[in-house]
């Protein structure tokens, strides 16, 4: 599930090394942990301070159902190829209520898992986000349905936040730290 191949994963920037971190990056860790997604992109201070904000919107004070989030991010992951992603979020949507069979379902084509309709919608829209950079008319009517103003533009944003994380984590080749305890992500 890497976008490089497995001769290829040498990181293109080590992760800053704690003595220089700063203010935002020790908070950081504090919460969650010296990862590696955090220690290399603090290596840009001014980005990683602004992204940190966003990010940390999405994942932990969004309007979406964790659950909605982690099948949109996890998605997201498998259609990146973003095996740090991956691994990072397995934890969280289990905790969200994702088995084991629905999280290796992800990485098969919708029709191979009995999806619950509300499932089946988030992931169409991961899907053709991914497939088209929009969802089609047919799509949104469905998820207009279950959510609302807030939820829609959150869910679009989640998306495509997690397909520019994903880009970045495979191209600077960013180092995944091994299973993480206590299903920690990101």
């Amino acid at each position: 599930m890497c976008a490089d191949t497995s001769g290829n994963r040498v990181p293109r920037f080590d992760p800053l090394p704690e003595d220089a971190w700063d203010d935002v990056l020790k908070a950081v860790a504090a919460t969650t942990g010296p990862l590696n997604i955090f220690t290399t992109l603090a290596r840009h201070p001014d980005l990683f301070h602004a992204w940190i904000g966003l990010g940390s919107m999405l994942l932990t004070k969004g309007t979406l159902p964790a659950r909605d989030r982690e099948l949109a991010i996890m998605r997201t992951a498998h259609h990146r190829s973003c095996a740090y992603e991956w691994d990072h979020h397995r934890g969280l949507a289990r905790g969200a209520g994702l088995t084991d069979a629905d999280i290796a379902a992800l990485g098969l084509d919708l029709d191979a898992h009995a999806w619950s309709d509300d499932d089946r919608m988030v992931l169409t829209a991961a899907d053709e986000l991914h497939a088209s950079g929009t969802v089609s008319d047919a799509t949104w009517t469905e998820l207009a349905t279950r959510f609302g103003e807030r939820e829609l533009i959150e869910l679009v944003m989640l998306i495509g936040h997690y397909h520019m994380v994903a880009f970045t984590l495979n191209a600077l080749r960013v180092q995944n730290e091994g299973p993480l305890q206590n299903g920690e992500g990101h």
